[in-house]
């Protein structure tokens, strides 16, 4: 195994498109959670606050990003790569 030199990246180009896959779905999970709330402080809209886009969907999105973050951090690069 030869030794890393100063000039070389951290990660491999494909590290990068996977860790910028993750961000954006995690920020499509952050942009599905917004919304709901009302103008008038005295209006509260149950069903618009507490969807299941907002509960479940949004959560789970973000998750997935997440996980998909540490896969781009932690994936080795290829031998000869």
């Amino acid at each position: 195994m030869a030794a890393k030199t100063e000039d070389e990246l951290a990660f491999e180009p494909l590290n990068y498109k996977l860790l910028l896959i993750g961000i954006g779905i995690v920020i499509l999970g952050f942009i599905l959670m917004s919304g709901g709330g009302s103008g008038d402080p005295n209006v509260f809209n149950e069903a618009e606050l507490f969807s299941s886009r907002r509960i479940t969907i949004a959560p789970i999105t973000c998750l997935v990003g997440y996980v998909f973050i540490i896969y781009a951090i932690m994936r080795k690069p290829r031998p000869g790569a």
